[in-house]
């Protein structure tokens, strides 16, 4: 019997993730799964909500941006959207 902690969540594809609902364990795989969802829908600006707190997550996701060979670019997203919560990523388009 499946526990229901233990079905995949059904997340939207639409350039935007939010990583407050996933576990720090699970920070790096949803990352790379959500940046390859992105890549076959042809979406190549990203924006990454890992949130402010101690910077883990945010620590993760940008050790994944640093060596993903689809990264042109990223930084923390400015103004009123994220700051230091979010990061904004831009892929090579094909």
């Amino acid at each position: 019997m499946v526990e229901p902690e233990d079905e995949p969540i059904q997340y939207p594809i639409d350039g935007t993730l939010d990583l407050h609902q996933f576990r720090p364990q699970e920070v790096g795989d949803v990352v790379l799964d959500y940046i390859e969802a992105c890549l076959e829908k042809g979406i190549y600006a990203l924006r990454i909500i890992h949130g402010k707190g101690i910077g883990v997550q945010r620590e993760i996701v940008h050790s994944i941006l640093k060596t993903h060979p689809a990264v042109v670019s990223f930084r923390h997203e400015g103004g009123s959207g994220g700051g230091w919560g979010a990061t904004v990523v831009d892929l090579k388009r094909p």
